[in-house]
């Protein structure tokens, strides 16, 4: 008799957190994301950074640790994610593409009582924590991607839609950001951009829409493929802050 085992498949990260030497966020970068906060148009891109241990894999659980649910505003946000292939500085528009090696799709995950209540306009502290950028599936080759401003990008909940959009509602492109984000700044083979998300989130919604324990979120880009998380609370006392 012939026995068999189940193989048990862990689809990791396309890279390997370690060797990403940077992790770049661009915030308010769709039009409708923008004016469904009630918030101008930037003028400038919206730059902020995770540490690499805030990156995951495409189906690696989002821990929600305790103090993120002091006050329970955890919220969910579908991105492009563009792959710089070579070294980078005060790249041109027109060639910011070429400095591509592939995209992905990512779930910078947030915290908003931290990112803007309690911490004063802190972004950092409300998207920081472990995981909270998980991406994947793969890196697909730019090659394949021509146009990454006519891609279709979204975010389900329990099955549920709650964020649907094209990349045309950037409000600086692929291309604006890399050659934005190069000036004076190297961009690195490995370093990763996260490109805004589109409008939908929770913190949008009226009621808000927050992420719950046992949620399943998927976020879906295009000829690209889809990551997903499911959330799961950290257990035990909650601190006292």
């Amino acid at each position: 008799m012939t026995s068999q085992r189940a193989a048990i498949v862990r689809l990791l990260s396309p890279l390997d957190p370690a060797a990403v030497g940077t992790a770049r966020f661009l915030g308010l970068n769709y039009r409708k994301h923008a004016e469904e906060l009630g918030l101008p148009i930037p003028k400038y891109p919206v730059l902020f950074f995770k540490p690499r241990t805030a990156l995951g894999g495409p189906n690696d659980a989002i821990v929600v640790p305790r103090i993120a649910q002091v006050d329970n505003e955890t919220d969910y946000e579908c991105e492009l994610v563009a792959v710089i292939g070579k070294p980078a500085r005060d790249v041109p528009l027109e060639k910011a593409l070429d400095y591509v090696l592939g995209y992905a799709v990512g779930n910078d995950v947030s915290q908003r009582a931290w990112q803007i209540k309690k911490s004063g306009g802190q972004w950092g502290l409300g998207k920081m924590y472990d995981g909270w950028a998980p991406f994947g599936p793969a890196i697909v080759s730019s090659d394949l991607i021509r146009d990454p401003q006519a891609l279709k990008i979204s975010t389900t909940i329990n099955g549920k839609t709650v964020q649907s959009e094209s990349t045309g509602d950037m409000i600086f492109s692929v291309a604006q950001a890399i050659s934005f984000l190069s000036q004076g700044s190297t961009l690195q083979p490995g370093d990763l951009i996260f490109t805004g998300t589109p409008s939908g989130v929770g913190s949008g919604r009226k009621p808000n829409l927050w992420l719950q324990d046992g949620d399943q979120v998927v976020v879906e880009l295009e000829n690209v493929g889809t990551v997903s998380n499911t959330v799961i609370y950290e257990k035990g006392l909650l601190p006292k802050l």
